[in-house]
């Protein structure tokens, strides 16, 4: 059974999917079953990626770790979501931009989730 917000990928083509009604079924691609992914949120190894929340004057910056994630052609953040109790705000970064995100929102923050191309979902609450 799939629940709300949770994220799968297939482990063949690459697709990701985030769920917005939660059901009894499986979520399927290329004939086999996607895999939860379950967010991590504490750091490991040289690359940080836990998402740093800082208020600014027009809302929220959302940094990805406490030292600068690499945004490489090879090695880089997919994008930046934040879920407030009003619902979600996601931006999609590409390689050789800064890994971070400003967003004009002044609600309560739920989570915090970004996803990096080698390293999957990370999550801060």
């Amino acid at each position: 059974m799939t629940e709300r917000l949770q994220i799968y990928k297939c482990e063949i083509c690459g697709n990701i999917v985030e769920v917005l009604h939660a059901g009894q079924g499986e979520t399927f691609c290329c004939d086999q079953g996607m895999g939860f992914i379950e967010p991590e949120t504490k750091e490991q190894g040289k690359e940080k990626h836990v998402p740093v929340i800082e208020k600014t004057d027009k809302g929220i910056k959302v940094k990805v770790g406490s030292v600068p994630h690499p945004m490489e052609e090879s090695h880089y953040i997919e994008w930046v979501a934040v879920q407030t109790d009003r619902g979600i705000c996601r931006k999609f970064l590409n390689p050789k931009e800064k890994p971070e995100v400003e967003f004009q929102i002044r609600e309560k923050i739920l989570e915090t989730r970004e996803y990096c191309n080698i390293h999957g979902l990370w999550a801060s609450k």
